[in-house]
């Protein structure tokens, strides 16, 4: 589905290329969770997935970026945002209507989408994220976990073949970003679709994401299955990426010749480790 060749890129007023030879496959379908300290160029490399740059962000681009097989610097971003779906940070932003039914509406009515398929794809979209109770619901008055998932309900109704999703729990709780989370990998899973999520709480991504991309000063330093990864919990820190407890104590263990299994992603299966080794 995603396709990058040896990209760098430097926005015109940076000294120094925020990204660098960076060369990536990501397969259709596959839930991917991207990390890194602030400024490592995790979102950089997101605006080359969703063509943000170089149409919307001047700079030297070097390399080659495709989405199912189109190039990003030789499409329209009007084309790329066909495949590919973006939900930003700020997600007040991205609003644009004051209802949540016309929120979804916008998109839809804007890509052309026939009059007869409106109506299902709104309810698909409400279903999928589990609001349909908040059809009618004015977006002020709902929450911020509410407004995450309208947000991704909007994207998602005009079917995208690619999700890109930039820290989309910054400003929710845990549960509502346990949630969000639940619904995205379970939307990827029905329907096919390639979800990428950048995202500073690694404990999260490793516990729905079938892979990990470590980004390191605009390289990706490390790349795997969630416990491939989470393996390298002391080089982690090293770079700025706290790894859960759990991981790190059961990383020890592996150390010391105590455990030979694969890395934990979480307390309860940390817990088993120390049952296992304790026994």
């Amino acid at each position: 589905m995603i396709e990058i060749s040896n990209l760098t890129f430097r926005y015109r007023e940076g000294a120094e290329p925020t990204v660098r030879d960076i060369n990536l496959s990501i397969p259709d379908g596959t839930f991917v969770g991207i990390t890194g300290a602030a400024g490592s160029g995790k979102s950089t490399l997101t605006y080359a997935i969703n063509g943000i740059i170089p149409h919307c962000y001047p700079g030297d681009f070097y390399g080659s970026v495709t989405v199912d097989g189109l190039d990003t610097c030789e499409v329209s971003l009007t084309d790329i945002s066909r495949l590919v779906g973006s939900v930003c940070q700020d997600i007040d932003s991205q609003m644009v209507s004051s209802v949540v039914e016309d929120e979804i509406l916008y998109g839809l009515e804007n890509f052309g989408v026939p009059k007869d398929e409106i109506e299902g794809r709104i309810q698909e979209a409400l279903d999928a994220m589990g609001i349909v109770d908040l059809r009618d619901r004015s977006i002020a008055g709902l929450s911020g976990g509410q407004k995450q998932k309208v947000a991704v309900a909007s994207v998602i109704a005009l079917k995208p073949r690619v999700l890109v999703l930039d820290e989309p729990t910054a400003e929710l709780d845990p549960a509502s970003s346990v949630g969000v989370f639940r619904l995205l990998r379970s939307y990827a899973r029905n329907f096919g679709t390639t979800v990428i999520v950048v995202e500073q709480k690694i404990a999260l991504l490793s516990e729905f994401a079938d892979q990990l991309l470590i980004v390191d000063n605009g390289a990706i330093v490390f790349r795997g299955t969630p416990p491939e990864v989470l393996a390298h919990s002391d080089e982690l820190l090293e770079i700025g990426v706290n790894c859960p407890r759990s991981t790190s104590l059961v990383n020890r263990l592996r150390a010391h010749g105590l455990y030979n299994g694969p890395a934990v992603c979480n307390v309860p299966q940390a817990v088993e480790v120390c049952k296992e080794v304790l026994a």
